[in-house]
């Protein structure tokens, strides 16, 4: 892991739950791929995941891997029940008459704040590390993908993004 991602001195939960992140970060997107079929959702839903992790505050948990699982798990039921919601209202012609939806103005600043300190937590990233985090989240790009454009092994790319994901989360949780 590069050397951003190493917690300040005496910060040894964080050290432990980076370390549990990249060791599990492989498996878990398996796990979630299996379940909901789609590479792109699984990736988001990990990386959901991971972030809950960093950001739970209070203590470690006891089983670190056991929560990632749990939480996983949780954010996979969700998503099945936001797409059969989703499926249902499609269906009926009365959803289009849906109330708005919009978020009020309270909520946009918050998220142009969040938005603006994911760009400086972004920024921040070491070059490479960055550019791995930009083509997986913004172009898109399969790790597979990423691996041979960036000419490193996938198990790399997997590092870089929990590293990422994990150096967002604490910048994000700063803030909050």
């Amino acid at each position: 892991m590069t050397d951003f991602a190493l917690p300040e001195k005496g910060d040894e939960p964080r050290r432990l739950l980076a370390e549990v992140v990249e060791r599990c970060y492989a498996e878990l997107r398996s796990y979630a791929r299996l379940k909901v079929g789609d590479d792109g959702i699984a990736e988001e839903l990990v990386q959901e995941a991971c972030l809950r992790l960093v950001t739970s505050g209070g203590e470690v948990p006891r089983n670190p891997r056991a929560f990632l699982y749990r939480v996983l798990s949780n954010l996979v039921t969700d998503h099945h029940r936001r797409r059969a919601r989703f499926n249902k209202s499609f269906i009926h012609s009365d959803a289009l008459d849906a109330a708005d939806d919009r978020p009020d103005a309270e909520r946009q600043i918050i998220a142009r704040q969040r938005l603006a300190i994911l760009v400086r937590a972004v920024a921040e990233l070491p070059p490479r590390c960055r550019e791995c985090f930009v083509l997986r989240r913004f172009d898109g790009l399969s790790h597979t993908e990423i691996a041979d454009r960036m000419n490193i092994t996938r198990s790399a790319v997997e590092k870089h993004l929990a590293a990422a994901t994990v150096h967002c989360a604490r910048r994000l949780k700063a803030h909050d």
